[in-house]
């Protein structure tokens, strides 16, 4: 097999810039203009020359996942009853300049449904994925990275933290719980049990470094990731009767949802003491946001806050996310009329349109520093590849490829898509 070069083919056009003075009108105006601008684009995609040569790639069973993590490339293919085989993790190595070479073949337990996690972690694989009935269980088991040899498996959901992971079952597998578990033994280093408000979890650079235990009524505690001490513990409705919050940890703010959306009330993870408390509407989940913190709306739209105040920044009707901040911009995301998923880029101090980038599925990520790769369908059936340039505030089109069917993934620089003829296409990204 070969894995080619995905060369520059030519710089696309970036779309026009929005007015840099003055709010954004209504949506429909800038989006008629925009529609003819990407429609253009389209034509002109359309007439990119594929990268090189064909490129021939792995061999996997019709509906297997791919997931791209460090130099490796892991495949889970469902069973194939034609040949009474289970499900199996194959696993390739993927050098810088050599092609791919296949490394082993490990089958995994009865399951269904697709694994929902792949983490690498202290000579290990680690999957979490489904274990089927109606209760919603789910079991994380290991595979050693070397060997492919099968670890342990135990019910409940993988997180990372540090040379550990942090495992969560919730109350359908039993009392819900959530644990540090050594990643080689498949030992608890602590435990706790999980009240019926929930728990949330801190992400730090290297995995869960906090875990907030958040019951409807009583004392809420935050533990350390790693020892599993408590840190602090305050009851913060003293003398209330207990009712449904939901509750998000950003930075150093412990977020809580309350009044069906109607209020957030931000709390220092330190101390547990009251910062602030902002009116919103329909507040369905929180974000962090470079400097910002994001609130989203459960029908659409969303706010930029000041995590110090709650003070509103900007807000705005048609962004359903913010996926990525880069030198002071934005990459949001909403749905065009058709359906589909369209990005553009905007000032994150101020909400701005800086650049609509037209309609893209994007690949899926692992690292945060991975690049925003977008595919979309050319008019001649070759899949356009281009790379979200938030500084530049364009979609630089990079390839246009044929043969494949999308459900692309990007990671170590390489960008790996489904095939038609079965298996996955990989490229090295430039």
């Amino acid at each position: 097999m070969t894995v080619i070069d995905l060369g520059e083919l030519r710089d696309d056009p970036a779309p026009a810039p929005a007015p840099s003075t003055g709010r954004p009108g209504p949506a429909a105006r800038p989006y008629r203009i925009l529609a003819v601008l990407a429609v253009a684009l389209l034509a002109l995609a359309g007439c990119v020359p594929a990268a090189g040569r064909p490129a021939a790639g792995v061999p996997a069973r019709p509906g297997a996942q791919a997931f791209l993590v460090d130099d490796r490339l892991y495949l889970v293919e469902p069973p194939d009853l034609d040949r009474n085989e289970g499900r199996q993790l194959v696993a390739y190595r993927i050098p810088a300049d050599a092609p791919p070479s296949l490394l082993w073949r490990s089958s995994l337990p009865t399951a269904s449904g697709d694994i929902v996690g792949l983490l690498h972690r202290a000579g290990s694989v680690l999957l979490t994925g489904p274990v089927g009935g109606t209760d919603g269980a789910y079991r994380t088991f290991t595979v050693d990275a070397r060997t492919g040899r099968p670890g342990w498996q135990q019910p409940g959901i993988a997180a990372e933290a540090g040379d550990a992971v942090l495992i969560q079952t919730l109350g359908a597998e039993g009392p819900g719980s959530i644990r540090r578990v050594d990643v080689p033994s498949g030992r608890a280093l602590w435990s706790v049990p999980i009240p019926p408000g929930g728990a949330s979890l801190r992400f730090g650079p290297a995995g869960v470094d906090r875990v907030v235990l958040t019951p409807a009524s009583g004392a809420v505690e935050v533990r350390d990731a790693v020892s599993g001490a408590r840190l602090v513990t305050r009851d913060l409705r003293p003398g209330e009767l207990p009712s449904w919050q939901r509750t998000w940890v950003v930075d150093d703010l412990l977020l809580v949802i309350r009044e069906n959306g109607a209020t957030v009330t931000g709390y220092g993870l330190d101390r547990l003491d009251r910062r602030w408390t902002t009116r919103l509407s329909l507040v369905g989940y929180l974000s962090p946001c470079g400097t910002l913190l994001c609130a989203y709306r459960q029908i659409g739209g969303m706010w930029a806050l000041a995590p110090a105040t709650g003070a509103i920044r900007w807000r705005d009707e048609r962004w359903q996310g913010v996926l990525r901040e880069t030198a002071g911009r934005f990459l949001v995301t909403t749905a065009d009329p058709a359906g589909a998923a369209r990005y553009a880029v905007v000032e994150a101090a101020t909400g701005r349109l800086v650049a609509d980038l037209g309609s893209w599925e994007l690949a899926d990520w692992s690292d945060r520093d991975d690049p925003l790769i977008g595919i979309r369908r050319s008019r001649d059936g070759r899949l356009v590849v281009a790379e979200f340039d938030l500084v530049a505030a364009r979609a630089r089109i990079i390839g246009a490829l044929p043969g494949l069917l999308g459900d692309c993934r990007v990671g170590a620089g390489t960008l790996a898509c489904r095939r038609a003829d079965g298996g996955f296409g990989l490229w090295r990204l430039p």
